[in-house]
């Protein structure tokens, strides 16, 4: 405990965590939150005719009941023109108020058996924003299987890749538009022959289809 609270890191998110919770406390009794209304996730559809939806991946209830996300998106696509496959994963969440957070990717996956090779951010071009998104790149394998993670968190049209930096929009949307509404996007391909260039290429491609229909899922 003393090296997790002795580190920068972690004294900035404690920090933030705890004037999160400050003011999460004193606003749930000052003034009831506002619950911006969204489209239901399963009415998402990827534009075009190169991803393929090939089905739904349902989440077993003991996950849903740790994630405790208010809308999810699992989903296996795949590239019809390449023959490649990518996982797109939506959690929702309307109000961070009752404890009710996104789950870092950097945590559930190594809990799941997949081992870090290399995280990093990256920028992507998409349509729908005038400069690029940055987005976290996560290199993970298990056994002999390695995959390429694209995530990110998103507040309306925010779309921020740090967490300590999720915490703090939080908190400036909690005080500014009385709401913590929050999204995980995550993307997952796996590498094939040990071409980590082109399931990176292959996942960054899926990112610029569907982000922007994505936008209409996700409150403003």
């Amino acid at each position: 405990m003393k090296a997790i609270f002795g580190s920068r890191s972690g004294r900035i998110l404690t920090i933030v965590l705890l004037l999160q919770a400050a003011i999460f406390y004193g606003l749930a009794f000052a003034r009831p939150e506002i619950l911006p209304a969204h489209r239901p996730l399963a009415l998402f559809t990827v534009p075009g005719n190169t991803w393929i939806m090939r089905e739904s991946m349902p989440i077993d209830p003991g996950t849903m009941a740790v994630l405790k996300a208010d809308d999810v998106l699992s989903r296996l696509y795949q590239n019809r023109n390449t023959g490649e496959f990518a996982t797109l994963f939506v959690a929702y969440f309307e109000t961070q108020r009752t404890g009710k957070a996104p789950h870092s990717p950097k945590n559930c996956l190594p809990g799941a058996g997949w081992v870090a090779m290399k995280s990093g951010t990256i920028a992507i071009p998409v349509s729908g924003k005038l400069s690029p998104i940055r987005v976290n790149q996560y290199v993970v394998e298990r056994g002999e299987n390695k995959s390429v993670v694209l995530y990110w968190y998103q507040s309306g049209r925010q779309v921020i890749a740090s967490e300590y930096a999720a915490k703090i929009y939080t908190v400036l949307d909690s005080v500014r538009y009385n709401r913590t509404d929050t999204a995980l996007v995550r993307v997952v391909v796996g590498v094939n022959n040990g071409d980590l260039q082109a399931a990176s290429e292959t996942a960054v491609s899926f990112v610029k289809t569907f982000f922007e229909p994505l936008l209409n899922y996700l409150p403003a």
